[in-house]
Formats: structure tokens, C-alpha cells, sequence
């Protein structure tokens, strides 16, 4: 249609033909005109909102889906010719005859509206296509949804420019490219727009495969998108969509069998058992967690948008493509575990965390409960909490770290320039409350040790779980066998600050009593017996160190993210700095390597170890949480089991079981785990300390001390700090 068409049409509506409540004003008649001079001369496209996709490391398996509208553009082949042609019927049936905006339907119209209470409009589907086009516009660039709000009221201006861009439309597309373009945007109820992404949602089939049916009752919906939806009012839906069967037949696309066919299909009975939008973390195929842990990576980077409401619009609405660091393989062998080595109890769970010790990758993430971010119950097996990490990824504050922070105590002696196989007084069981301890950034170059609750109020004691262990001894062995008393002579003979110094550089952060999170504090000695609560991802990052010969990687859950025009975001490097002297990792590491080989035995897993391993137990207080924090040369891995009480606090001390340590509970887990995946990646020998004393004396795979030196108990039992520490 010509433009003086459209000034006709114009006048025709300024006349109350169309919309005569518009015409009530004097201003009616010169509207027109005035009205097209301001009417944009182009119509400005937006990308359309499409979701995004989440996937592992190797870009194809999938994880989770993100979106506002469940969107899945086709092109023409894709889609059947009788969903077209239904559309056509009910919607345009002079479609392929006009230029954009039809005559005979202003006129239809005009004479309805004259002679009718009810109103009637003349919208072509090239006019609606433009008003899907201009509230997605509005849309993406946050000025509504006008479509979703219901807004169907319109000025007779609307209307008109409508009208002047359905002309322009036409006259730049082709009839085939406008009628694909206008059911790939079109909302279909609910959050599905586009005829794919409801074929699939209503009957699990590709628009492609869509039959008369089908076609009639999506193109039924258009009209009232959520009042026709067949899964919510099937009868309704039913009955619309017999209107657009009449509508087919009458106009010749289907035959009178067919109809008849179509008619008396029951709708509902055709319909998938079980419709399906869930989208995001919680209808993740695996790996929730990790993929919460990962969403909060992307919400938290100022390079997908200024403020977190723009990276929410890109991450539902961008069509993103997000690559992550997660291995599938390991992911799963990490599921499998955790629930096998579920532990007993209301309030119990079993956690692993996997990295890349060279780049910081997080290579798995699995928790035993299952996560529901949407669960209201009193479960606590059903939360979105993941207990893994901080406060800072839907996370809490993890769990007292135990014997696991004393290789840091070891590390830290030798870098002060001692050796492993220094022989510290572990005789002593008692500190006296105001004794002063060296700690030279602290003000006056000391602490005090201060008193506590405890039963005895001039003294803070120490005690071991190992019978006659209370005597002198070598760091080493103190630290292999997670002698308390060792470990506090040790701190006690050096400066608390140089332990402090080494776990900052090394990312441990805690939270002890009323202290928030931050770096750990040399103000109360008993630090060093692992008093504060740190999560297993910060432990784990710093026990990759020791695997990485003292280099230590910020952790990354991202490595690659496009959007659906194939534009690149930057996501993190990986963040790599040496912290620590390779030799004194080396001498430690020949202590862990010696408590990982002989937790074989302690943990019931016989046998030689069947690659160099190393780790740590810890048991904290009460036994409610108890850890192996372990590695190889190309994988660390914290392993996790806690166990609380129904009013989800942790233990009283006589209800904790025999034997109910680190490594008869959190090793096993950690090794029916990593002896699956551990071979996947470098499984080499741990470099070894220059001139280091113990040569001679490592046995390699299967520990270098024996059972009989144990002098009674557990080799990785330990017994740390209480609460009045």
C-alpha cells in the first residue's frame, strides 16, 4: 500500500472509523498528519531474548538453562507448513495480498465498530509483528513489557504508526521472512515465545513435527496467550483452537477429513504428562551447586553489565553460550561418592571440592543434600546453601578447621629457618593465662594468652587423643601422628605472626566467635589449633600450594562466554603466584605424603597407594565436622562429612561414636573419590627438599612410620580445640 494510502487510512481512523473514542476530541481531524511526521522513519530491532546456556569444561555437556523467555529461534525449514498456514488463517487470511496494512480490514472493522457494542480491530500480522518487535525493544532496553502487562488498549497514534512501520516492514522483508520472524517472536502463554520453544513445551516435538492440531491450537493462543494455554484451560484452548480448524478448512489449507480429524482430537489427552519451565540452577541435570557457585562468579564480574541488574537481563535474556571450568567426569564420580558416604543422621552431609592446583580450575563440586532454593520445609537435607564455600556464593561460614591448619604451623617453622626434624617439647600440656607469646605485628611485639571458660582458671591445656604422646619430639613426627601438644610448642617457640603471615599469603580467611571473616589473627594462640571456621574451598585452595610447589591460584568457575550475535566476554585468567619456597613445601610435603599413605590403612582402603598422594586430617570440635584435605599433582581435593544434631547444633561429647575420626569417616571419601579420577590428570612424584633429612627414611607408598610406634589410638585421630578456646 502506497503512503497516500496510509494518509487515507489515517483519516479513515481520525474519523472514528476504527477507533471512535479517539475521534471525541477537536484536535481529531489534523491528528493524522501530525501524528506521521513524528512517527519513526525506521523500526529499531533489538536481538531477540533468548536463553542461556551453561555447560562444562568440554562446551557440550549441559548443566543448566537461563531465561525470562523460553525462546528457540527456527528457520523456515523448521518449521511445519501447517502451523503457517494456521496462523495465516485465523490471524491474516489476506496476508500474502497486502502491503502491510490491509484495506478490507479497516473497512471490516470501521463497519463492526459502527454497528457493534463490542470493538473490533484491523491489525495484520505484519502489524502485529511490529508491535511483538517494538515491545521487545522496550523491553531490552527497560522501559517494560507492555505485551506481558497486558496492555492492550491503544490510541488510534499507536495504531498508526504501527501502520507506517507494517509498510516499511513489508517493503524491506519478504512475506516468507516476515511470517517466520513473526512466529519465532511471538508469545505462546507463559514464558514460551516462538513456535519452537512451545511445540516442545506443550507436546516435546520440534515445530517441525507439529500437525494440524497442534499448529491450530498454537496459533489459537496469539488471541490471549494465557487464556488459551492449553496446559492451564484445555477446554478453552480446545474451543479456540476448532475456531482456527474452521478457519483452515473454510480458507482450503486442510481438507473436510481432516478437519473432522483434527476437531475430535482431545486436546488435553494429546499434551506431554508433565510440562516443563523450570530453568536455572535447581533444574540443573547435575551439579547445582557448582552451578549456583558459577552464576554468583558471573554476578559478580562488572564485565557482564554495571550493576547486577543488567547482568540478570543479559544472563536471562542474552542467548549466552557459558563454558565452565567443571569436569564432567570427575563431577559425577563426585556425586556418586558423597551419596554413597552419606552420613547418618537429619542434619549430616558429605562434600567434595575438586581444582586445578596449576590453574585454579574448579574441576567439581557435589554436596549430598539436595539443592532446592525454593524448599520452605524444615529439611535440612533440602537447601540451596552450599556448604562448600562462603558467604559470598550462597555459602556459609564453613566449619572449624581443626588439625587441618597445622602443615601451615610446620611450613611456617621452616620458612623461620628450622627444619622438620626439629625436636620441639611436646611434654608440656598447660599454658599459664597471661603468659606472653612472640608476635611481632602485634602491638608490643607479643600476645598474652588470655583466659577462657575452661574448668581450670589459671591454665589453658592441651591434651592428645594418642596415649604417651606427651613428651619431646620431632616436628614431623608431631605433625604425622596431629600431636596437639606438638603443635602449640611448636607455635610456641617462634613468632605467631610468621604463622599468620604464611596463611595470609596462602588465602585463609575464618571467622572465630564474635570475630567477622578476615585473614587469621595471632591474638589467641589457639589459632593454630584450627579454632576459627573456614570453608573447605579456601582450605583447599591453600593446600593446592603444597601440590603446586608453593604457587597458589585463585579459584575460577568461567572459561568461556559468548552471546547469541558471537560477541566475546572476557572472563578471568588464571590468577597464579608463588607464595611459598618450593623446598619448603618439600620438606612439609614429605610429612603428608607419609599421613595420605598410611590413612590406607587407618581408613580401611588396604593396599599401597596406587599414585604419590598427600594430605591432612582434621576432626574439629565434638567430632561434627571432619575433613581430608588431600592431592596429587594434578588434582586437590577437600573432602567433607558433617554431622549435627536434630536442633542442628554439634555434638555433646558423650554422643559421639568410637572412632569417629577424620580418618575412618572424611578419608575414605576422599579416596573412593580420587582413586577414580586422580589418574585423569599428572599423577607424578612430589619434588623433593634439597638435602632433605628424611631421604633415607621414606619408605615411598605405604607411610614411613608403623602401627606399632603409634603407641596406642588413631595415627590421624586428633583432638583440637573445644569452644572455650
Amino acid at each position: 500500500m502506497s503512503f497516500l494510502g496510509i494518509s487515507t487510512l489515517c483519516g479513515l481512523l481520525a474519523a472514528g472509523l476504527v477507533f471512535p473514542l479517539a475521534a471525541t476530541g477537536g484536535a481529531a481531524a489534523t491528528a493524522g498528519s501530525d501524528i506521521l511526521d513524528e512517527v519513526p522513519a525506521e523500526l529499531h530491532e533489538e536481538p531477540l531474548s533468548t536463553p542461556s546456556h551453561m555447560y562444562a569444561s568440554d562446551g557440550e555437556t549441559w548443566i543448566a538453562t537461563f531465561y525470562e523467555e523460553n525462546r528457540i529461534p527456527v528457520e523456515s525449514d523448521d518449521i511445519a507448513q501447517t502451523m503457517k498456514d494456521a496462523m495465516i488463517a485465523i490471524e491474516d487470511e489476506r496476508f500474502y495480498d497486502h502491503g502491510g496494512v490491509d484495506a478490507q480490514g479497516v473497512a471490516r472493522a470501521a463497519v463492526h465498530n459502527f454497528t457493534s457494542e463490542t470493538q473490533q480491530g484491523a491489525s495484520t500480522l505484519t502489524m502485529q509483528y511490529v508491535n511483538n518487535v517494538l515491545n521487545n525493544a522496550a523491553v531490552v532496553t527497560g522501559e517494560g513489557n507492555f505485551l506481558a502487562a497486558g496492555i492492550q488498549e491503544k490510541t488510534y497514534a499507536d495504531k498508526l504508526r504501527e501502520m507506517k512501520l507494517a509498510v516499511q516492514v513489508e517493503q524491506e522483508m519478504t512475506k516468507e521472512e516476515i511470517l517466520v520472524s513473526y512466529l519465532n517472536i511471538i508469545m505462546l502463554g507463559g514464558v514460551n515465545y516462538g513456535v519452537e520453544a512451545a511445540a516442545q513445551y506443550y507436546w516435546g516435538i520440534s515445530a517441525a513435527e507439529l500437525n494440524i492440531q497442534q499448529a491450530a491450537t498454537l496459533a489459537g493462543i496469539v488471541q490471549a496467550p494465557n487464556y488459551y494455554r492449553p496446559d492451564l484451560s484445555p477446554e478453552a484452548a480446545e474451543n479456540r483452537r476448532n475456531t482456527v480448524l474452521f478457519n483452515m478448512y473454510d480458507q482450503e489449507y486442510i481438507t473436510e477429513e481432516e478437519y473432522e480429524e483434527a476437531r475430535n482430537t482431545n486436546l488435553e489427552e494429546s499434551l506431554v504428562d508433565e510440562f516443563d519451565n523450570e530453568r536455572g540452577c535447581i533444574a540443573a541435570d547435575f551439579a547445582s551447586y557448582f552451578c549456583d557457585y558459577a552464576i554468583q562468579d558471573f554476578m559478580m564480574n562488572e564485565a557482564f553489565g554495571e550493576d547486577e541488574e543488567q547482568r540478570q537481563q543479559l544472563l536471562s535474556r542474552g542467548g549466552l553460550r557459558i563454558v565452565t571450568t567443571l569436569d564432567p567426569d570427575m563431577q559425577h564420580h563426585a556425586q556418586d561418592t558423597v551419596e554413597q558416604h552419606q552420613p547418618g543422621g537429619t542434619h549430616a552431609a558429605a562434600l567434595i571440592n575438586s581444582m586445578d592446583p596449576q590453574t585454579g580450575d574448579i574441576l567439581a563440586m557435589a554436596q549430598s543434600t539436595r539443592y532446592d532454593p525454593n524448599d520452605e520445609s524444615d529439611d535440612w537435607n533440602s537447601t540451596s546453601m552450599n556448604m562448600n564455600v562462603g558467604s559470598s556464593h550462597n555459602g556459609g561460614n564453613g566449619f572449624q578447621g581443626g588439625s587441618i591448619l597445622k602443615p601451615f604451623v610446620a611450613a611456617a617453622w621452616v620458612e623461620e629457618g628450622n627444619s622438620m626434624d626439629d625436636t620441639v617439647d611436646a611434654s608440656q600440656t598447660e599454658y599459664e593465662y597471661g603468659e606472653r607469646w612472640e608476635a611481632s605485628c602485634m602491638d608490643g611485639g607479643s600476645v598474652t594468652l588470655l583466659q577462657g571458660e575452661g574448668d581450670d582458671p589459671d591454665h589453658y591445656s592441651v591434651s592428645n587423643v594418642l596415649d604417651n604422646t606427651e613428651r619431646r619430639m620431632s616436628v614431623d613426627w608431631g605433625l604425622f601422628h596431629s600431636i596437639n601438644t606438638a603443635t602449640m610448642a611448636t607455635a610456641n617457640d617462634m613468632d605467631l605472626c610468621a604463622i599468620t603471615d604464611l596463611t595470609n599469603r596462602l588465602g585463609i580467611e575464618g571467622t572465630s566467635a564474635d570475630i567477622p571473616l578476615g585473614p587469621l589473627r595471632a591474638d589467641t594462640p589457639s589459632f593454630v589449633l584450627g579454632s576459627a571456621s573456614i570453608t573447605p574451598l579456601v582450605m583447599n585452595r591453600a593446600y593446592a600450594a603444597f601440590a603446586n610447589d608453593g604457587t597458589i591460584c585463585t579459584p575460577r568457575s568461567l572459561l568461556e562466554i559468548t552471546d547469541a550475535q558471537g560477541n566475546e566476554y572476557e572472563v578471568p585468567e588464571s590468577d597464579c603466584e608463588q607464595v611459598v619456597d618450593p623446598d619448603v613445601v618439600a620438606q612439609v610435603n614429605d610429612t603428608m605424603i607419609n599421613i595420605a599413605e598410611q590413612n590406607l590403612y587407618v581408613g580401611q582402603r588396604d593396599g599401597d597407594a596406587p599414585f604419590p598422594m598427600a594430605g591432612k586430617t582434621g576432626t574439629n570440635h565434638r567430632a561434627s565436622g571432619m575433613s581430608f584435605q588431600g592431592y596429587t599433582e594434578g588434582i586437590a581435593t577437600s573432602a567433607f562429612v558433617t554431622r549435627m544434631d536434630d536442633n542442628n547444633n554439634m555434638w555433646d561429647e558423650g554422643n559421639v561414636p568410637d572412632d569417629t575420626y577424620a580418618g575412618t569417616i572424611a578419608f575414605p571419601v576422599w579416596y573412593d573419590y580420587m582413586r577414580e579420577v586422580a589418574p585423569s590428570r599428572d599423577t607424578g612424584d612430589f619434588r623433593q627438599a634439597d638435602d632433605s633429612p628424611f631421604d633415607e627414611r621414606r619408605s615411598g607408598y605405604g607411610g614411613r612410620y608403623s602401627m606399632s610406634e603409634l603407641g596406642g589410638g588413631s595415627s590421624s585421630s586428633d583432638d583440637d580445640d573445644d569452644d572455650d578456646d
